[in-house]
């Protein structure tokens, strides 16, 4: 399984089901996921695991033509791809993940209906309880005024339940790092990604 997060949203803005990994069918998920996104030279960064298909020569070729900048997971270090990790237990902990597939077909079908549900129906607890989607579409702060004008009715209502006082929505995170430098000085240094601004590729 190929798949590509938006780091910030964790919306998966592509992935493929395939019987084997290859450079040829990563090139042609990134190259679609970039023109179905609208992504633009020079404002976005793919970092990846070591395997194969994300270090071979075609696959450099083709984020070179696209502008992408390319960056690798460091070498023996396995979970140096935290969103990508966490997405994929996602995947495996639904309840309705079968111990194996009947087919590549009944995979796919899986897989189809399982990242609907990832990107538009899943509560992020990392996106203050958004769906990737809102978050990545930038329907989250609608979201989170209908969520506050709820939570004040409720508390008008029957303020004698909410012991701590009128309760506050959750607040999204103002960015989303891998590695994140400890200091001011490192992090001017290097592009923090924010809001849309990087994509994680992973196969599995």
């Amino acid at each position: 399984m190929y798949v590509i997060l938006d780091i910030y949203s964790r919306y998966a803005v592509g992935w493929m089901l395939a019987t084997k990994e290859s450079a040829e069918l990563a090139k042609l998920l990134i190259s679609e996921t970039c023109a179905r996104q609208d992504v633009q030279k020079d404002e976005l960064i793919i970092h990846s695991d070591r395997g194969p298909s994300m270090t071979s020569k075609a696959v450099a070729l083709l984020l070179s033509d696209l502008g992408v900048t390319k960056s690798l997971n460091r070498p023996y270090v396995s979970n140096d791809n935290p969103f990508s990790e966490s997405q994929f237990k996602t995947l495996k902990y639904q309840p309705e993940f079968p111990e194996r597939f009947g087919c590549l077909e009944d995979a796919r079908n899986f897989c189809t209906d399982f990242f609907e549900w990832y990107n538009n129906h899943h509560f992020h607890t990392g996106l203050a309880l958004m769906p990737p989607g809102k978050v990545h579409y930038g329907l989250a702060e609608a979201c989170n005024e209908q969520r506050t004008a709820v939570l004040k009715q409720a508390f008008a209502k029957t303020p004698e339940r909410f012991i701590n006082g009128e309760p506050k929505g959750l607040k999204l995170p103002d960015e989303a790092w891998i590695n994140k430098p400890k200091t001011e000085e490192e992090r001017s240094s290097i592009v923090a990604t924010t809001c849309n601004g990087a994509i994680i590729g992973d196969v599995r």
